[in-house]
């Protein structure tokens, strides 16, 4: 960064409300000392230490010229107020899930997951190949944020239920913590949804405030003990079927790193999500085994016409997310062009394997 540059950021950090404070030890000698806020709690297994290895690989690959603070839910800021301190620069980083910021924008959950979406591999290829990253950014812009996918953790479990569900009517008036656009589908197929952060889920069901709790794959689950309280578990998670997960970055604070910089965090970013995505898969069959083995966890399949219905209602809240205004639409329109051809290939592919692969055996 050259001098010019330099008084040029101080200067702008320094004009208008919510304007990124940039501190003389966070620009000393061309080096950053950088904060990463979380809507995890710290070293939380699976997103929290994903985090940790994402600051990890910026500061290596920089060679310490980047140099990033991974904080937990609540020591800076609390978990769902980390896009509001990475705008207004409490923190140039947040690591999240974009679904959460349904407020700020209702279609920011295009690029996390969409219910009955897109699968891990799919949101991917669309976020890297179908344009979605460009809109992600157009979006963003908006907010004075950058963003991007950086970890992904698959498949999800619809969660944990302290009783059975076999059919849709058991839904109605189970209190269940869910959040993003499929906690609209809940609530539509007669539950009630809240929206809780990780350091909250576990009291809350302790307590009976919620009746279930949805919250990552078998992994994640059995590191918050949710089968200590309830032995009933739902699959599969046509809520999130492929989450991705963010760093999210104050834009002018992105804007006034060096080119090679930019791109050590977006290689990083990217090379975290392959690693992530890989360690969830790994981990979640193992932790699958101990809950049915160790816990004897009831594991259950959704029945038939909650699929169904899930599906119908899906599509009816996706539509009118695509109808809030113009770019939503061209998100959305983006969005279920790569789906429909995802659909068109998937019996000769992923899917045409899986089935044959599960009725049989090598």
């Amino acid at each position: 960064m050259n001098e010019i540059s330099r008084r040029k950021i101080l200067k702008s950090a320094a004009i208008g409300t919510g304007a990124l404070t940039i501190s003389a030890p966070a620009i000393a000698q061309n080096k950053y000392n950088w904060k990463m806020v979380t809507t995890w709690p710290k070293n939380f297994p699976g997103l929290g230490t994903s985090a940790n290895r994402l600051a990890k690989r910026i500061g290596e690959a920089s060679d310490g010229k980047l140099n990033i603070k991974v904080y937990g839910a609540g020591e800076i800021v609390p978990a769902y107020e980390v896009f509001d301190a990475v705008r207004n620069g409490v923190a140039e980083m947040g690591h999240d899930s974009p679904y959460y910021w349904l407020a700020k924008h209702p279609a920011t959950s295009f690029f996390s997951t969409v219910p009955a979406g897109l699968s891990a591999v799919e949101q991917t290829t669309w976020l890297l190949y179908g344009g979605g990253q460009e809109l992600w950014d157009e979006l963003y812009s908006n907010f004075g944020l950058k963003s991007f996918p950086a970890a992904n953790a698959g498949l999800q479990m619809l969660g944990w239920y302290s009783k059975e569900i076999n059919s849709i009517k058991d839904l109605k008036g189970m209190k269940i913590r869910m959040s993003g656009m499929h906690a609209e589908v809940l609530n539509r197929l007669g539950a009630t949804t809240v929206n809780l952060p990780g350091g909250e889920v576990m009291t809350s069901l302790q307590s009976g405030v919620i009746d279930g709790v949805e919250w990552g794959g078998p992994w994640m689950d059995l590191a918050f003990g949710f089968h200590k309280i309830v032995k009933y578990c739902y699959g599969p998670g046509l809520h999130e079927p492929g989450a991705n997960f963010s760093l999210t970055i104050n834009k002018q604070a992105y804007d006034g790193l060096a080119k090679n910089l930019k791109q050590i965090i977006r290689s990083a970013s990217l090379a975290e999500l392959t690693a992530s995505f890989s360690e969830f898969n790994y981990r979640n069959a193992l932790a699958y085994k101990t809950l049915i083995e160790k816990h004897n966890v009831k594991m259950r399949r959704l029945p038939d016409d909650v699929i169904d219905n899930w599906f119908l209602i899906s599509r009816k809240v996706i539509s009118e997310v695509a109808d809030h205004d113009s770019i939503s639409k061209r998100i959305y329109q983006s969005w279920k062009n790569f789906r429909d051809h995802a659909i068109a290939i998937a019996p000769y592919n992923d899917l045409g394997f899986l089935e044959a692969r599960h009725k049989r055996q090598l």
